[in-house]
């Protein structure tokens, strides 16, 4: 049709995020890349992102986690299944 251009709206692939808040505990590690942080939760473990407290959230801290499964995130630390983190407590 003239007059008109393919539409170029952008597609995300949602189908590997889970959407629902979950929440995970566990103590912290450093990843095997610098910067990087890494909590191992029933068996599964997952790489820390989002906007957190890092007076909460450090290497050896026993936290709390609430956030959501970002699977198909792309990330520097190549380790974990990333975790976006959307608020921190400490364990206990």
């Amino acid at each position: 049709m003239p007059g008109t251009s393919p539409s170029m709206e952008p597609s995300f692939d949602d189908s590997s995020k889970s959407g629902s808040v979950t929440t995970i505990t566990g103590t912290v590690e450093s990843g095997v890349e610098s910067g990087c942080l890494v909590l191992e939760f029933e068996g599964t473990v997952y790489g820390i992102y989002g906007s957190y407290d890092a007076s909460v959230v450090y290497a050896g801290a026993e936290v709390t986690l609430h956030g959501v499964v970002d699977s198909g995130m792309m990330t520097t630390c190549q380790q974990g299944t990333p975790f976006v983190v959307s608020e921190a407590e400490a364990a206990g």
